[in-house]
């Protein structure tokens, strides 16, 4: 599984921006996906997690701001964000869980820099 993670920026206060992951290879097994985020000096924490059911968890510092999407058929994940804050500056991961032969595994894409600053 490759993920490929883009359209990370620097964008003033309140601004807004949508991330994409990519996703290609072995896509079969699929029970979770999603978007973490890590700042400097900081570890890294969840953004959103949408299972394959649809069910979406979001942090509790990008309720109501952010948005999570996909596209199936396109093996596409989006992040949509909103009214961002600079405490919303960090690397932005995308995340996806297989379940393959009784084993989870986790996989990551390369992260992309999402900066908010005036």
């Amino acid at each position: 599984v490759q993920l490929q993670a883009s359209g990370g920026g620097l964008v003033r206060p309140g601004g807004s921006l949508r991330l994409s992951c990519a996703a290609s290879g072995s896509l079969s097994g699929i029970i979770g996906m999603g978007w973490y985020r890590q700042a400097p000096g900081k570890k890294r924490e969840m953004v959103v997690a949408i299972s394959t059911g649809g069910s979406e968890a979001y942090g509790d510092s990008v309720k109501g701001r952010f948005t999570i999407a996909r596209d199936d058929a396109k093996n596409m994940l989006y992040l949509h964000m909103t009214n961002l804050k600079p405490e919303d500056t960090a690397i932005y991961y995308c995340n996806l869980d297989t379940l393959v032969s009784g084993t989870i595994r986790e996989w990551w894409g390369q992260g992309t820099q999402v900066t908010v600053s005036s």
